[in-house]
């Protein structure tokens, strides 16, 4: 019984204690829910439709995308901006295509590979004419050129030691960029099953096809009086809460947002050369120009000097120059130089130098054998024994067929080779063709094997240019950089808030800027490059409304930039102080036509009603209640006047009509129809156009609905 008094006695105590472990058991239960998912977070770079994107599977399409684009463009590397385009084009592509199949799966839409074998037969998906596979007398797709390059691409892989290990690595990324033309196809054979499902759910009928005609055909003269909203002082209206409440209930289905955004306030400081700078790169572009004008090895200099453009070792058509460069060209004789030369287009000091000026082929026909084995003196052999075949009348592709190659024709044009970086191979070949006269054979040893090559035709010759261009941005010190960056940072240390920035930027020649609105989509901050960690910044859930943050070195190395969070609005209805100033705006217009519209009212014809203070009298001829009417004297288009106008009689006097930019009174002085002769059928089918292409986002009414989630910010 004692024992029993006890624990009720301390049974409060013990529910204390109960009640603390519960709490503590749950809080670990939040705590590790809230880690597992900021691990998700940092793990997948988006979602769509509930599915998970991992940043992983997301870079393995972006790098298959930039593989794709250096095998057909022969770009070796891209730029950062370059990338971000990139990358965007992924991740919007393959968004697009997610939903539609999620659609498509609902729908049972499907895409066979007899389908895909038919588009390929077919050969007129823009697709294929944009791949390597085309016919060298029509330049389109031909699925002949298909098969044989797919029939030689097996040959390669079974007999690899036939050819040269730059030639395997070209079959293979051709066998690439088929590999990933196909599964777009099959992509796009898909989108358009369903675009095209969506396509005929679009109909018109008689009664609306009459309709559109009558509202395009009937046209209407009016005199009109004009009261712009201007003519009211902004001053003398008073807007309430209740107002913008009202106002806000209008509109709210406007103000929904599918992304989180921010309000930021930044400052950037741009840092440009000294005089003193200035003065040095004069001195040293002064001592590069006298090299060159003295004979040295041009090449030499020009890697020397650091110039942004490289010296190449072959001609080159001179729009591989800049344009600046480029326009020197044409005027200039062979040996002389120009510069240094300002160029304010690029902020740049320029010196050129025309070395050589020839006529050359831009597009070259040949065929080649090669020819490899195990040691060189059987390479000789065989090369040796090929020439003479061939020189004696033998039949070019039936050699070529005895060492497992086709022989035959192709094309080389300047914009393959213009400009590249060439390898001492590959120079040496490029050289070849371009001099090599046309039916010449040539025995070409390379890199450990003999092509024997023959220059079947030449066409296009163009004047190409051989010059030394340096090329220096007048670009600012070390010094220079570090007074701008200790300056900067010591106004952010002496105003580390909001307030104080405030205050005392523009006293400090700083320039505080607003942007609302911001979201985590948009790559760059204050339009700067390189701004990724400020981005992040800006959106981790730790920065507070008020923070300022770290200053940020970005742009091109060139650039500082510290941001100040001033607003939060998270995914869904922005709030009535979001939107404000909208509101303020639109309830002002409406009470300025209420006093405008009992101005007009009182004004019993179109005279008297031109004769209001403010009043702009205009006369407007062929509106039609299908186009808006323009209004000159206010450089306003009313749709509302079209439907007042269309709808009133010749004669008819109308007043107090409120529209976008003012409140409008109006006489109808004329009516009449065009000679268009009426086309049910036409009429239809235009309506039925006009539906589709209104219709034509909806990849955003998808996106809408698919809660997509977009953590590309937190990668890149």
């Amino acid at each position: 019984m004692a024992a029993l008094l006890k624990i009720r006695n301390k049974s409060k105590l013990l529910a204390t204690i109960i009640g603390l472990a519960l709490l503590a058991f749950i809080a670990e239960g939040l705590f590790s829910s809230i880690q597992s998912t900021r691990n998700e977070r940092r793990l997948n770079i988006g979602q769509v439709n509930g599915e998970n994107i991992t940043a992983q599977e997301f870079q393995d399409m972006v790098e298959e995308f930039a593989n794709i684009l250096k095998a057909t463009s022969g770009q070796t590397s891209f730029d950062d901006m370059q990338m971000t385009q990139l990358r965007d084009q992924v991740w919007n592509n393959f968004i697009n295509y997610k939903l539609i199949e999620h659609e498509a799966e609902e729908l049972g839409l499907t895409v066979t590979d007899a389908e895909i074998q038919s588009i390929i037969n077919e050969g007129n998906s823009p697709l294929l004419n944009s791949s390597p596979f085309r016919n060298p007398q029509t330049g389109r797709f031909d699925a002949t050129e298909l098969k044989n390059f797919l029939s030689n691409y097996e040959d390669m892989k079974n007999s690899p030691d036939n050819m040269t290990p730059e030639i395997r690595e070209y079959y293979t990324n051709i066998y690439n960029l088929w590999m990933f033309l196909e599964k777009s196809l099959r992509q796009e054979a898909l989108q358009n099953k369903y675009t095209a499902l969506l396509q005929n759910s679009f109909i018109s009928n008689p009664v609306c096809a009459k309709d559109n005609y009558e509202g395009r055909i009937n046209e209407s003269d009016i005199l009109l009086a004009a009261v712009p909203y201007t003519t009211v002082p902004d001053s003398t209206i008073q807007v309430s809460d209740a107002d913008l409440k009202a106002k806000y209930k209008e509109y709210k289905e406007a103000f929904i947002q599918t992304n989180e955004s921010r309000d930021i306030k930044y400052i950037t400081v741009q840092v440009s050369a000294s005089q003193a700078d200035r003065a040095e790169l004069d001195k040293e572009m002064a001592e590069y120009s006298q090299m060159l004008a003295e004979g040295q090895e041009p090449a030499k200099v020009v890697r020397e000097s650091g110039s942004s453009v490289a010296y190449f070792s072959l001609p080159v058509k001179k729009e591989i120059y800049p344009r600046d460069i480029a326009a020197q060209l044409d005027s200039m004789s062979v040996g002389t130089q120009n510069g240094p030369v300002y160029n304010m287009a690029d902020n740049t000091l320029n010196i050129v130098r025309l070395i050589a000026k020839v006529s050359m082929p831009d597009s070259i026909e040949y065929r080649q054998i090669q020819v490899a084995a195990q040691d060189e003196a059987t390479v000789k052999k065989t090369s040796d024994s090929i020439m003479t075949a061939l020189n004696a009348g033998a039949d070019f592709e039936e050699i070529a067929k005895k060492y497992g190659q086709t022989g035959g024709k192709v094309w080389l044009t300047s914009a393959q080779y213009d400009g590249a970086q060439l390898d001492a191979n590959n120079l040496k070949y490029i050289k070849t063709l371009t001099e090599t006269p046309a039916n010449q054979l040539v025995n070409l040893p390379i890199g450990g094997i003999n092509v024997i090559l023959q220059v079947t035709d030449r066409r296009a010759m163009v004047d190409k240019y051989t010059a030394a261009v340096i090329k220096r941005e007048i670009d600012f010190s070390k010094d220079t950089y570090t007074k701008a960056y200790n300056d900067f940072s010591h106004f952010l240390a002496s105003n580390p808030t909001l307030e104080e920035i405030e205050a005392n930027a523009q006293k400090n020649g700083y320039r505080l800027m607003d942007y609302k609105g911001m979201q985590n989509t948009e790559h760059y901050v204050a339009n700067q490059r390189n701004t990724t960690e400020a981005l992040r910044w800006i959106f981790n859930d730790d920065t507070k409304k008020g923070a300022v943050s770290p200053l940020y070195e970005c742009g091109n190395n060139d650039c500082m930039l510290v941001v100040i969070l001033t607003g939060i609005h998270e995914k869904g209805y922005l709030t009535v102080e979001d939107v404000k100033e909208f509101l303020t705006s639109e309830v002002i217009k409406d009470k300025k036509a209420d006093i405008l519209k009992k101005e007009l009212e009182a004004a019993k014809s179109i005279a008297e009603a031109s004769n209001i203070k403010g009043a702009k009298s205009d006369t407007i001829k062929h509106i039609t209640f299908n186009s808006p009417a323009f209004i000159r004297s206010i450089g306003a288009s009313e749709p509302v006047l079209s439907g007042a106008v269309s709808n009133s009689a010749k004669g008819t006097y109308k007043t107090a009509v409120k529209g976008n930019s003012g409140v409008y009174a109006f006489q109808v002085l004329n009516k009449e129809k065009n000679n268009e002769t009426f086309d049910s059928k036409k009429e239809e089918e235009q309506l039925s156009s006009q539906q589709l292409n209104a219709a034509r986002n909806f990849i955003m009414e998808l996106r809408m609905k698919a809660n997509l989630v977009d953590n590309r910010y937190l990668f890149f």
